[in-house]
C-alpha cells in the first residue's frame, strides 16, 4: 500500500463507514449508526415545549418521537416555533442538545445565517489570495439576505475561482431553502451528512487515486483488525507500554501503564507517548465528555512536559476538548464535545 493518505469508503457490519489512512495507520473513522435518532447538524423546525425550572433550558418537539433540549432559553415561551441545529449527540435517552445558530458547511465555505459579515480564514495569508477569494465570495452572494455571513475555508486557498464560487453557491441554496421553512409543524428539514458526505469534504484533497469505494476495501488492506481493536479497552503504545480507555456511565477513564519497562524512565516514556496517542484514540472510538487519565508514575517536574505534548495532540485534532489540568491525585482531566456516538454503542 501506498504512504500518504487513503479513504477507504467501505461497509462495516451493513453500514456505510469511511476510514483515513494516513502513512499506512488509521487515524479517522466514521460509520453510519442505525436508527433515526437527531445526529449532529441535522437542522429541524422544532416548537418548544415546556422550560426547565432551575436550568434556564427549554425542552422542543423535534417531530417523529423526538425531543431536543436547548440552554440559555431566556426569554422563549413555550409553544414557539424555531429552527434549530442539533449540536452534540444526546446523552443515553435524554434530549437532544440543540443551538439556534445554524451552520451551513460545505468543503470550502461556512454559511451563518443570521451572522453578517464576510470572512476569509486567517491561516491564509496571502494577501492577494485573499483579495481573490473575497472577490468570489462577494459574487456568489450578490443578492443574498444581509444577514446571511459566509466564512471561507482555509483548504479554499488556490482552489479554482469556478469550484469555490460553485461550492458557495449550493450552500448559499441550501441555507435559503431551509429558511424559507420557518413555520409549520416539527419537521426535520436537513438530514446530517452520513459517513461517506464528510469523508469527501474533509478528507479528499481531492485525487480519485486517493479514495478506495471496492467493497471490503478495510479487510483488503488489513484496516479490520485495526477497527476492531477500537472495541477493547487496550491500545498499545512504543516499548510494550499500554493505556486502558474505558467508559464508564459518569466519565471515560484512562489508566496509562509502562508494561515491562522498570527503568527510572519508563513512566515518562509510557506518558508521553500516550498524550501523543489519546487524542487518535478518543477520536476513533467516539469518546467524549468527562475524562479522567491516571498517568503512570513519574516524577512531579515531568507532568509539565506531559501536558504541553497534550496539547500539542488536541490542538491537531479538530474535536472541540478543554483540557482542565491536574486534580489534587495527580490525574489529568479534560472535556471533550460529544460529536460522535461511542463506536462500541454503534457497532454492537
Amino acid at each position: 500500500m501506498k504512504k500518504g493518505r487513503l479513504v477507504i469508503l467501505d461497509q462495516i457490519e451493513g453500514r456505510d463507514c469511511a476510514a483515513l489512512i494516513d502513512d499506512g495507520r488509521l487515524t479517522d473513522f466514521l460509520v453510519d449508526p442505525q436508527g433515526t435518532a437527531p445526529r449532529p447538524g441535522a437542522i429541524y423546525r422544532a416548537k418548544t415545549l415546556r422550560p426547565m425550572k432551575g436550568q434556564n433550558g427549554i425542552t422542543l418537539d423535534l417531530g417523529g418521537g423526538h425531543t431536543g433540549y436547548l440552554r440559555q432559553a431566556k426569554g422563549i415561551a413555550s409553544g414557539e416555533t424555531m429552527l434549530v441545529q442539533i449540536s452534540t449527540h444526546a446523552e443515553g435517552s435524554k434530549a437532544s442538545p440543540v443551538s439556534p445558530k445554524l451552520l451551513f458547511k460545505s468543503r470550502y465555505c461556512i454559511v451563518t445565517p443570521d451572522a453578517p459579515g464576510l470572512n476569509i480564514a486567517r491561516k491564509i495569508r496571502d494577501e492577494d489570495e485573499r483579495d481573490r477569494l473575497l472577490e468570489v465570495a462577494h459574487e456568489a452572494l450578490e443578492g443574498a439576505d444581509e444577514s446571511l455571513g459566509l466564512i471561507v475555508r482555509s483548504v479554499s486557498e488556490g482552489v479554482d475561482a469556478d469550484a469555490v464560487f460553485e461550492d458557495i453557491t449550493a450552500m448559499r441554496t441550501a441555507a435559503e431553502a431551509v429558511l424559507a421553512e420557518p413555520t409549520g409543524d416539527p419537521a426535520l428539514l436537513q438530514a446530517a451528512e452520513s459517513a461517506s458526505q464528510v469523508a469527501w469534504r474533509e478528507w479528499v484533497d481531492p485525487d480519485p487515486d486517493d479514495v478506495m469505494q471496492d467493497a471490503g476495501g478495510l479487510e483488503l488492506l488489513g484496516f479490520r483488525d485495526s477497527i476492531d481493536a477500537l472495541l477493547s479497552p487496550n491500545a498499545f503504545l512504543t516499548g510494550g507500554a499500554w493505556m486502558a480507555i474505558e467508559p464508564t456511565s459518569a466519565l471515560v477513564a484512562v489508566d496509562i501503564n509502562t508494561g515491562p519497562d522498570t527503568s527510572f524512565s519508563a513512566g515518562l516514556k509510557a506518558n508521553l507517548a500516550a498524550a501523543k496517542d489519546l487524542p487518535r484514540q478518543l477520536r476513533l472510538r467516539g469518546l467524549g465528555g468527562q475524562i479522567v487519565v491516571d498517568f503512570a508514575p513519574m516524577p512531579r517536574k515531568d507532568q509539565r512536559q506531559v501536558e504541553q505534548a497534550l496539547r500539542a495532540g488536541f490542538k491537531a485534532d479538530g474535536i472541540e476538548t478543554a483540557l482542565v489540568g491536574w486534580t489534587g491525585l495527580g490525574h489529568f482531566e479534560l472535556q471533550r464535545k460529544r460529536e460522535r456516538l461511542p463506536l462500541s454503542e454503534v457497532l454492537k
